[in-house]
This record gives structure tokens, sequence and C-alpha cells, in this order.
């Protein structure tokens, strides 16, 4: 189903180091290619989505939360890559305009309970959101299916694709580009660029089809039921 209006989505997390920057570009590269005027607004004090920018070339452009009221006028996606934060106030003035608040969750202990923190104050602010699983080894599933039980356990929507852990994407990140384009030292193609590439693809047709119910029904979808139309 794709997009024919004007989405807002914003990815957060209470930590840094949970793949929000590496989300946040890869669903903006996504829409990007697929013709739409796409905007990442940088919200994060580190500055990561500025700084993986300017590293190489990207299909969209990437601007500071100080300049989004311009920049993102004309957009048909913006992406808001959020500050890490479990400030109630501050996720509700980030969070209260999206459309969806994506939460990207390693598959570890410790990452599921501050995700299941966060998702409850949005719950309590009444903002849309979903979990994507990130970071997946794909020799260890029974951690993510772990991680998926217990986020479920909770009612807490998950996306039903899950991105890999791949070298792909700190090759990408270093040089500034999606991780189809990732290469190796001797630039050669990485191996595994496109499994990378293929998930984010079926992440934004998942996220399309979440957008496109009732916001009020997203946070509170049953999460034994595919989230995929």
């Amino acid at each position: 189903m794709p997009l024919h209006f004007s989405v807002f989505i914003t990815v957060s997390g209470q930590k840094g180091g949970v793949a929000k920057t590496c989300t946040s570009l890869h669903l903006a590269s996504v829409w990007a290619e697929q013709g739409k005027a796409v905007c990442v607004v940088d919200a994060d004090r580190n500055r990561s989505a500025l700084a993986y920018g300017i590293r190489g070339e990207l299909p969209f452009a990437v601007v500071p939360v100080e300049a989004a009221a311009k920049a993102t006028r004309s957009a048909d996606v913006v992406i808001t890559d959020g500050q890490a934060s479990s400030d109630e106030e501050e996720l509700r003035h980030l969070a209260v305009g999206s459309d969806l608040v994506l939460l990207p969750t390693a598959p570890k202990a410790r990452a599921v309970e501050l995700t299941v923190e966060l998702a409850q104050l949005l719950r309590h602010v009444g903002v849309a959101h979903a979990v994507l699983l990130v970071k997946v080894d794909l020799r260890q599933q029974r951690a993510a299916q772990d991680a998926r039980q217990a986020l479920h356990s909770f009612g807490i929507p998950v996306l039903d694709t899950e991105i890999p852990l791949l070298a792909a994407f700190d090759k990408a990140e270093n040089q500034g580009i999606p991780v189809f384009a990732a290469t190796d030292d001797r630039g050669r193609a990485d191996t595994r660029r496109m499994v990378g590439w293929s998930a984010y693809q079926t992440v934004a047709k998942e996220i399309e089809c979440l957008i496109s119910k009732p916001s009020s029904a997203v946070s509170r979808i049953n999460a034994t039921l595919p989230l995929s139309a």
C-alpha cells in the first residue's frame, strides 16, 4: 500500500546504540527510492543522523531539529531521529505530532525492559507506537523469539519483520550511505548488504499498513495478530 499523504514518524528509545539512526535513515532511504519527498529531522543531542549524512551521500535531506519547520514544509514523509530519553514531558513534546513512534529494540533482556517502560509512557500520553526488533543474530533466533514474547505479554505491538545483525550496516554508516551500497575496504560490495536492505523495505511496508489504521488502534492492537496487511 503506497503512501498517499504526509506521514510523521518518530524513532525513539531510552538509550543510545539501539539503531535509532540506522532505522531512521534506512526507512527514509526506502521511501526516497520510491520517489517520495523525505526529510529526516535529527532531534538527538548527539547529532548522529547529521554526522552519518555528512560522511557520504543520502537521497534526502537531514536537518537539525532547529531547522525542521521550514525543511519539512513540502515533505511527504518526515522521520524524526529522536533523543534517547525516558522523560515523559520530553517524549510528549517529541512524539505528540507523530503518526507512529517506532521503538527499535535489541533482543536483550535489559533492552526489552527499557522498551516496556518507554511503551508504557507512550501509552500514558496517548501516542501510537510499535516495536522493531533490531540487531537480531540469525544464529540465535531464540533470543529474538523470547524478546517478542516478552513484549507481547505487555500488550506492546511488535512488527513482524526483524532487522538482522550485519557488518554491512557498520560499513554503510562509516561511508555515509544506505546499506545496499555498502562496500568493504577494497571497494567490493558487501555480500550481505541486500539482506539488510530488504528487511527495511519490508518494515516500510508494515508501517504503511499500520498508519493506515486509526491511530487509537495501533497502540492497542492485539499483539497475537499479524501487523502487516
